[in-house]
């Protein structure tokens, strides 16, 4: 199989959409002789923030010398980006490959009255064969949906559960309250895993901290509060945290301190079960980590800022980052969205901040909410707005408005962020 045959694959899979459960995977996994369980697992859930601890903790063990796989979804630069060992994408020759071996195993269950795997499951079985092929030390992977029926909760060997910011969440499929969602993504808990919880509501913790009780697993919790900023811009940060002092980050934005405060509990917890990582491993960890999309700031005339907010509070974090970072400024927007996202309580919490918006189709059309709708209902608000015929008219017509000390926000989705990121890199290298 070619890697090309093996994408047109997993899109002609991606027909049978998304189904929550374990039996099917199951199933795949044992036609491949079970290979996740010859790994060692950190699980993380959560709404905002888990690719950012992957990536923090990923890069921390890493360093630490261990060979690290990542299994991340969805991804922003490229396909393969979602399959990584220590930061590096996966080859398009091994992805072949192994893609090859699982569609086999698919093709057998089918032939045995089993239904098809999705994509999903596919791919997170093409996963866990390629980290075994590695011999990966650790894996690092985030729950694609919730927690107790999301595919990746096939693992046994966790060693840490990790709980990012859990907030309203595919209302409907997880559950239609915040306790309904939370104890879906508690699911991830593992007898003989210890738990650590970024910064959660009240009610929230309450019930990780109940399942935590109910599985055996000790939980630790981050707090913020005694972080100490020593410097904060739009190129990067400086904080202190308990026995941490100068620690640097690249990333900017309150909840990148927050999210790396969780990951530094996380590494007090591996280094209680054994696992060495020294100070300097967790210096260079999150001084080199980097998660595009993420405030992506272009320092450029005018300056492009990329971020992936798409949902009620990741709007609310990047509103906070922009009244931060460009206190009293309104920017010019790039903004596309999926239809099943809370679109409303975005605009309402974004409008402050915007001055004009040029609306864009995403390049998934089926989940793409229509520009033309989307520009209807930011004028409903009193924003200014336009559609725009492709991402890269957007972001030129946005570019023209604003004055070279100007500033424009691409935001709404991380499906079509990579397009973005592309585009200013060609920019420059013209420039």
């Amino acid at each position: 199989m070619l890697y090309e045959e093996a994408r047109v694959y997993l899109d002609h899979v991606s027909k049978y959409g998304s189904v929550l459960g374990l039996d099917s995977i199951k199933s795949l996994l044992e036609e491949l002789g079970n290979p996740q369980k010859d790994l060692t697992f950190i699980h993380i859930a959560g709404t905002n923030g888990k690719g950012s601890i992957l990536a923090y903790l990923s890069q921390i063990l890493t360093e630490a010398g261990y060979r690290t796989g990542r299994y991340i979804s969805p991804t922003v630069m490229e396909y393969l980006e979602r399959f990584q060992i220590d930061g590096k994408y996966m080859k398009e020759e091994e992805f072949a490959e192994i893609t090859g071996s699982v569609k086999r195993a698919a093709e057998k269950l089918v032939d045995m009255g089993k239904p098809s795997p999705t994509a999903f499951e596919i791919e997170t079985a093409i996963a866990f064969e390629y980290f075994r092929k590695r011999a990966c030390d650790f894996v690092v992977l985030e729950a694609g949906m919730g927690g107790a029926l999301d595919a990746t909760n096939i693992i046994e060997n966790t060693k840490l559960c990790i709980f990012a910011s859990i907030s309203m969440d595919h209302i409907g499929v997880l559950g239609d309250t915040l306790e309904e969602i939370t104890e879906n993504k508690a699911g991830i808990l593992k007898k003989g895993a210890a738990a650590v919880t970024g910064r959660q509501q009240e009610c929230v913790l309450r019930i990780l901290r109940q399942k935590a009780e109910e599985m055996g697993c000790p939980i630790f919790l981050a707090d913020p509060e005694k972080v100490q900023v020593m410097q904060r811009s739009l190129k990067g940060q400086q904080f202190s945290y308990q026995e941490y002092e100068d620690l640097e980050i690249s990333l900017t934005g309150q909840c990148q301190i927050e999210n790396a405060v969780t990951v530094l509990e996380a590494v007090k917890v591996l280094r209680c079960q054994g696992i060495r990582i020294s100070q300097e491993a967790v210096r260079q960890g999150l001084k080199n980590t980097r998660w595009p999309g993420r405030f992506t700031v272009y320092d450029r005339k005018p300056m492009v800022i990329i971020d992936g907010a798409h949902n009620e509070d990741a709007a609310k974090r990047l509103a906070q980052n922009i009244s931060m970072l460009l206190p009293g400024r309104k920017v010019t927007a790039v903004m596309g969205v999926f239809q099943d996202k809370e679109y409303e309580k975005m605009i309402t919490i974004m409008a402050p901040f915007l001055k004009f918006v040029y609306t864009i189709d995403l390049p998934n059309r089926e989940r793409t909410l229509e520009k033309e709708v989307l520009c209807e209902r930011l004028k409903k608000q009193g924003i200014e707005a336009e559609t725009a015929e492709s991402i890269e008219e957007a972001l030129r017509l946005a570019k023209q408005r604003e004055k070279e000390d100007g500033a424009v926000l691409v935001f709404g989705s991380l499906s079509y962020l990579g397009d973005v990121i592309r585009l200013e890199e060609k920019a420059a290298e013209r420039n």
